[in-house]
């Protein structure tokens, strides 16, 4: 890659590299590989997100061609290109990969340990479903959507997708801990004004919320419904009426008005006192899962003003939305305990990022 800059071809590597991983891991499952002209192509399906890729090159050159709806399109479209090379499953392993799988066997016992049987995800409520792979939702929605630009730091630990219009942002903090802020969204009503509203979600939030999410900012309605008065009755009712239509226990403590599901293992809160106090950095609106709202599993906060469709697509994903979640094993609950603590996760700036890659 002689016409790309250092940079660039570290992204392009780092990129074929968490291909790779998903693949090894099982998140990417492949379904057909083909030859096109030496070069080594592919089709998969993400488990978690269920959205369809077409692959190009092999080892760090391995990349994104396509997306796909699903994947019977993927293979419909995939066949039609390659049919006379395609095989099933997929490709075998390239000279790299093989060195690299040799290595890991040589450095311990860890790999050539007997795993445990795989067990087969479950279908539960969106609010209890596994996080998936938070960058690869992002990339997706990068990918899907043109008027997104895609902007990294120097450090490459934090990714900024900023709306065309300079109004609408998403900070991406990567390699957070699991209950620190990793996504922070923020609308301003001009591309140089204060901002109107923001909220922020955790790195543990469930892959079905985290798609609503980003479902929303896509509409393209987020921004314009910004501007306004801070939360009142009508748009509390508005966006909670999801939960009370699903049976959600609603209750009143003070300031506070909550909405929880029968099981108590998930809830929204209302603070309408800071819902009056825009420049304030409590949170009008905090949804949860986990024990308690104390002692959360994944948590989203938001502030005034934050549209009210917004909050109803969230209540609808907890009232009636499923996604999979797959059992814990003792050695993943061992790996996880191995995270370090980051620094505290910066807020979206209101001015573009020092370095740009799409």
């Amino acid at each position: 890659m002689p016409w790309c800059t250092r940079a660039e071809i570290r992204e392009v590597s780092n990129d074929a590299q968490k291909i790779h991983d998903d693949i090894r891991h099982g998140r990417l499952i492949i379904h057909a590989h083909a030859d096109d002209n030496g070069t080594t192509v592919a089709v998969g399906t993400y488990r978690d997100s269920g959205k369809s890729v077409y692959l190009h090159g092999e080892n760090h050159l391995r990349q994104i061609a396509d997306t796909f709806g699903s994947p019977a399109q993927a293979l419909t479209s995939f066949e039609r290109f390659h049919g006379d090379t395609m095989r099933p499953g997929p490709a075998p392993l390239t000279d790299s990969e093989r060195a690299a799988a040799e290595a890991r066997a040589s450095l311990g016992t860890r790999d050539t340990e007997p795993e445990p049987p795989a067990q087969a995800p479950e279908m539960v409520p969106a609010y209890a479903a596994d996080a998936g792979d938070h960058d690869a939702i992002l990339d997706q929605f990068l990918a899907a959507h043109g008027d997104w630009e895609k902007w990294r730091t120097f450090t490459d630990d934090t990714t900024h997708a900023i709306h065309e219009s300079q109004t609408l942002r998403i900070e991406r903090v990567h390699e957070t801990h699991p209950r620190e802020t990793a996504w922070t969204v923020a609308a301003y009503e001009t591309s140089v004004s204060d901002r109107m509203w923001h909220l922020t979600a955790t790195g543990t939030i469930p892959a079905p919320v985290l798609q609503t999410l980003k479902h929303h900012l896509a509409d393209g309605d987020g921004w314009d419904t910004a501007i306004g008065s801070p939360s009142n009755e009508k748009t509390v009712t508005t966006a909670t009426k999801p939960l009370t239509d699903a049976g959600w226990k609603h209750t009143i403590d003070g300031r506070w008005i909550r909405w929880t599901n029968p099981s108590e293992d998930a809830g929204i809160q209302f603070d309408a006192f800071a819902a009056q106090q825009p420049n304030s950095t409590l949170a009008t609106w905090t949804i949860w899962a986990g024990p308690s709202i104390d002692h959360p599993t994944w948590t989203v906060t938001a502030s005034p003003y934050t549209p009210s469709s917004l909050m109803a697509d969230v209540s609808e994903t907890l009232a009636h939305e499923t996604g999979t979640r797959r059992p814990h094993t003792a050695g993943a609950a061992r790996r996880t305990s191995l995270v370090a603590s980051p620094p505290a996760a910066p807020a979206v700036a209101a001015g573009p990022a020092t370095s740009r890659s799409r």
